[in-house]
């Protein structure tokens, strides 16, 4: 009996755990939303993902964190191990028995891997020419990429958006995450100068001074998005190690080319421009680009291709009334 006894007592205890854990109260649709709405907000600001279908994806795939890959491996969005992840994982049936699926530290650890594996692979690329405010062609785009295999994933999602409106939170009239913003002061001298450089000519009137991160880059906002200038010798991958975020990201975010040269003093946005201003319209000076335009206003550049009737690379003239409002 002493032999048996240590074994007993612990399937015992262990049973009590799992009894708990699977008895732990259900989260309601609401509730997780309530939850987890900031974080999706959050990413789609660094990555561009509508935060309705972050939510939506994440109250699929979790059973609105109910399912034991939520509760037990904080995976909230089914993402399987695949050859290139090291981290910890968690094994379940699945397609297959015995499947290897992500384990994260925290939830919020789940919606930061779920935003850079859309992000990082080639085959969702397509998705981030759609609108943000497109959940339906975003849903769609998911299914047709093979991010899962029921032939009704698109439909689902759009369903568990829809009834729960969560549209709105793709809407720049949503309200601002709850976070502390440092209190603005003047913009340095210094930075001043270097506004003019790379043919920007940013105002001082347009910034606002936010505080120094990491790297020591100053911080500054232009229509309400966060930006840094570059210094000499930089480029884009120095700038994104220093911030802590991915090169790919600036490149998009700045509608760089991949291996373009930053010059110092170039307007380096670190988080995606805005899709409207308060002017309505803007005079092109001699030589001034579209990009340019758009690094300016701190709009998104493909917004002012499609108001003002461009094809993607055409300039317009000296002269020219660049409208930067949809009608």
């Amino acid at each position: 009996m002493r032999k048996i006894f240590p074994l007993t007592f612990f399937l015992m205890i262990a049973g009590l755990f799992s009894a708990d854990a699977q008895n732990a109260p259900k989260i309601s649709y609401a509730e997780y939303i309530e939850l987890y709405r900031d974080i999706a907000v959050r990413k789609m600001k660094e990555y561009g993902i509508p935060a309705s279908i972050t939510l939506a994806q994440g109250l699929l795939e979790s059973g609105s964190g109910n399912s034991n890959l939520a509760r037990y491996a904080n995976n909230h969005f089914g993402i399987k191990c695949h050859k290139e992840w090291s981290g910890d994982t968690y094994i379940q049936d699945d397609d297959a028995k015995d499947e290897c699926f992500r384990k994260y530290k925290s939830a919020e650890e789940s919606f930061n891997d779920h935003s850079y594996f859309l992000t990082s692979r080639p085959r969702y690329a397509d998705l981030f020419k759609l609108d943000i405010n497109d959940y339906r062609g975003w849903a769609h785009g998911l299914k047709k990429a093979g991010y899962a295999t029921n032939p009704r994933y698109a439909d689902m999602l759009i369903k568990i958006i829809e009834e729960n409106e969560l549209f709105l939170y793709d809407s720049e009239s949503n309200r601002p995450i709850a976070r502390r913003q440092p209190t603005p002061k003047p913009v340095p001298k210094r930075e001043e100068q270097a506004v003019a450089v790379a043919g920007l000519k940013l105002l001082a009137d347009n910034l606002k001074y936010v505080e120094v991160a990491e790297g020591n880059r100053p911080i500054y906002i232009n229509n309400n998005v966060r930006l840094t200038f570059a210094r000499n010798d930089d480029d884009i991958d120095k700038i994104a190690d220093d911030l802590g975020i991915h090169s790919f990201q600036l490149i998009r975010y700045n509608d760089l080319n991949k291996h373009e040269p930053i010059r110092e003093g170039q307007a380096i946005y670190v988080e995606p421009k805005k899709r409207k201003t308060s002017k309505h319209s803007h005079q092109v000076s001699q030589g001034e680009t579209m990009r340019e335009i758009s690094q300016y206003y701190g709009i998104k550049l493909k917004l002012l291709y499609r108001w003002n009737q461009f094809s993607s690379g055409d300039e317009p003239m000296a002269g020219d009334i660049v409208k930067l409002k949809k009608k």
